[in-house]
């Protein structure tokens, strides 16, 4: 058995090692592309530097915080999970910078590409994309093998899902209210007040919008399905543990390895030419492609590793439904957020009545949204359940693998992220080009070959989203199974988790309020910092109108520093709700209320993070949608703008950190297990 171990550990780390060779392989043919002009260096370089000003004072207050949390792990709750934990925290810190680095190095590359036409501008934006694509699930499969390898118990190294989603959390609610302070207060003061085009120089909050796409859509969500990857393959890897085979316990690693070589596949056969007149089209052939090939490596590998049984046909079953998975969400989601369906139409047409009318027509397809999804989840929970339950050795343990065959469904879903995230993180390079094309004039030409492929990349990032908070959804719900075993293993008897225990229902409404009291901060910190670069940006105007002229620059640092300074004065406030609401409740009434507050996490985030992020999305396109047609600067226009504006918060702040919020509460409450000792008696 300790053959099949070492050989499959070997495998993981030499596909993670090819994953981040052809990543590196990639950054070199990105860095011997032209430039362009010196204009364009100038503020591609402004850019690069105002990211990582940013990020450095926020990892001046994050590793303080992660050191004395290592240390704290290691002294309550063993050595082993304090390592992991600062291995998870390093790589996830590691993804995001990595992310942001490479997006910032191709967007200025692709502005200038767009004088060569579409085609290469979109093949050369895409390679930047799966740069970060192969190398941030490279990562986590290295991070999850070397340590299992070293500790052959994932309950002892579950610590790295807690560092891997602390710090993502932290980029993603420092990331995201940076750049949605600065994209606010650039629309609202330069496209609604004074009428000129998005990313236009003159506009002082311009330089900290562009930042603001780096440090929340790249890192961000570089840092988010690192996390989310990590988090997932160990809950799976925790249910398996808890059936005892260690088969099981190496499955998900199979999968994971399935899925990136699935992903470079994909990813080497991604082509385009300046005939390309649909960009979806070769994105679309490179995921289905991926997909097709993880299936079959996923009955390969299975058929070799468990042979010819009833529960390897079934632990594969489960995986199929993973891969099945993402495409279903992909299409919810972008039937929900594609200016192509009525959806999107429908919020479109209602700018012509007005504000109101926008507005609430967005809130209204967002809710409808979230049917869809949570249906499509019910079907493989279901299905994943009964066939593995059904397939199960004996009786005793059908509970036990219903469970795992949901997590690997997780997992599986999870998999794909090399490609996913390929496929996603080309947006926000597109994003920057447009940008750089707008501040650097360089024509309508060009600035509609950016045009094309952001539009395209606003779909492929909610549609990512919905990836993300869908596996948060599965991977949590095993989690929670592997918390209620790991709480009787540690107390030596079992809890009362029915709804007849007023510990339960306690931490249910609890547990059910976190999103909502964290989405109420995360919008709010957006507002407040907003209304600063809404001063800001006015006062510069009305202090030195040569600005509007022309004939003299803004001072776009004063805008990143604003933006900078609000996003880390709320960077702890959610974290620290987070981790401390599972700890105080335990260790008040003890693991029943926990499980309770970790379930109504689950229902309540996952559906107002699919809401949030598709209502954005949505109100996004719609505006996308009005320019497409040619109606920039009308009334209508104006009204879509505010409700991208809404949105923006929406789905690029609070909708990506509740599917880490939900994340997080369950890994603190399996590691922190042992000292939910229950004071109060109910």
């Amino acid at each position: 058995m300790h053959t099949y171990m070492n050989t499959l550990i070997i495998l993981a780390l030499i596909i993670s090692l090819v994953a981040l060779s052809i990543s590196g392989v990639f950054v070199l043919w990105i860095s011997r592309q032209k430039t362009g002009t010196k204009r364009m260096i100038e503020i591609s370089d402004a850019v690069r530097s105002g990211a990582s000003a940013f990020l450095k004072r926020e990892m001046k207050i994050i590793i303080p915080i992660a050191m004395a949390l290592s240390v704290i792990i290691s002294y309550f709750i063993g050595y082993t999970n304090g390592i992991a934990f600062a291995i998870g925290a390093s790589l996830s810190a590691i993804a995001g910078l990595l992310s942001l680095k490479i997006t910032v190095k191709t967007a200025v590359r692709t502005a200038h590409s767009t004088n060569y036409g579409l085609g290469r501008t979109f093949i050369l934006a895409f390679r930047g994309g799966a740069t970060v694509g192969l190398a941030v699930p490279a990562m986590a499969i290295l991070a999850i093998a070397i340590l299992y390898s070293i500790f052959p118990d994932p309950i002892t190294i579950a610590g790295v899902g807690i560092g891997a989603s602390l710090i993502a959390l932290f980029i993603r609610i420092g990331g995201g209210i940076f750049t949605k302070a600065a994209d606010m207060g650039a629309d609202l003061v330069g496209k609604v007040e004074k009428n000129i085009p998005e990313d236009d120089p003159r506009n002082p909050a311009t330089i900290a919008d562009n930042v603001g796409d780096n440090v929340g859509d790249a890192a961000g969500m570089g840092s988010d399905i690192y996390e989310s990857y990590i988090v997932t393959m160990l809950a799976s890897m925790l249910i398996a543990s808890l059936i005892g085979s260690e088969n099981n316990l190496l499955y998900p690693i199979l999968i994971g390895i399935s899925g990136m070589i699935s992903s470079i596949f994909g990813v080497l056969i991604t082509r385009s030419n300046n005939n390309t007149v649909d960009v979806m089209k070769p994105l679309n052939t490179s995921f289905y492609v991926s997909a097709s090939v993880a299936i079959l490596l996923n009955f390969i590998f299975t058929h070799f590793y468990f042979g010819q049984t009833i529960i390897a046909y079934a632990l594969f079953g489960t995986s199929v439904i993973g891969v099945l998975l993402v495409p279903v969400i992909q299409k919810i989601t972008d039937h929900y957020t594609n200016h192509k369906f009525k959806p999107v139409l429908d919020i479109s047409d209602s700018a012509k009545w007005g504000y109101a009318s926008l507005t609430l027509t967005g809130i209204i397809k967002g809710l409808q949204s979230t049917g869809p999804m949570v249906i499509a989840l019910i079907a493989a929970i279901i299905i994943s359940f009964v066939i593995s339950s059904r397939a199960a050795p004996d009786d005793s343990q059908s509970l036990l693998y219903g469970i795992f065959g949901t997590s690997l469904t997780a997992m599986s879903m999870l998999s794909l992220a090399g490609i996913v995230l390929s496929i996603d993180a080309f947006g926000p390079i597109a994003d920057n080009a447009g940008g750089i094309v707008e501040m650097t004039s360089m024509g309508k030409q060009n600035r509609d070959v950016t045009d094309e492929i952001d539009a395209v990349g606003n779909t492929t990032k909610a549609v990512t989203k919905g990836f993300a908070i869908a596996s948060a959804g599965l991977a949590a719900l095993a989690m929670i199974q592997a918390f209620q075993f790991e709480a009787s293993e540690v107390f030596h008897t079992s809890f009362d988790y029915s709804l007849t225990n007023p510990s339960v229902i306690i931490g249910l409404l609890t547990g059910g309020l976190i999103p909502f009291f964290i989405t109420s901060q995360l919008i709010d910190g957006v507002s407040k910092a907003a209304s600063k670069m809404v001063d800001e940006v006015r006062s510069q105007f009305q202090n030195n109108p040569d600005i509007l002229d022309g004939k003299s620059t803004p001072d776009y640092a004063k805008c990143v520093d604003i933006s900078t300074l609000a996003s880390l004065k709320e960077l702890w406030k959610s974290a620290l709700i987070v981790i401390a609401s599972p700890i105080v409740l335990g260790m008040l009434l003890g693991p029943s209320s926990v499980a309770g507050l970790l379930m109504g996490a689950v229902v309540t985030g996952l559906f107002l993070a699919y809401h949030l992020a598709n209502t954005g999305g949505a109100w996004d396109n719609a505006k996308k949608l009005i320019e497409m047609k040619g109606h920039k600067g009308t009334e209508e226009h104006k009204v879509a703008i505010v409700g991208d504006i809404i949105g923006d918060p929406y789905k690029d702040t609070a909708g990506p950190a509740l599917n880490t919020v939900i994340k997080l509460l369950n890994t603190i409450a399996i590691v922190f297990v042992s000292i939910f000792i229950g004071i109060i008696a109910i």
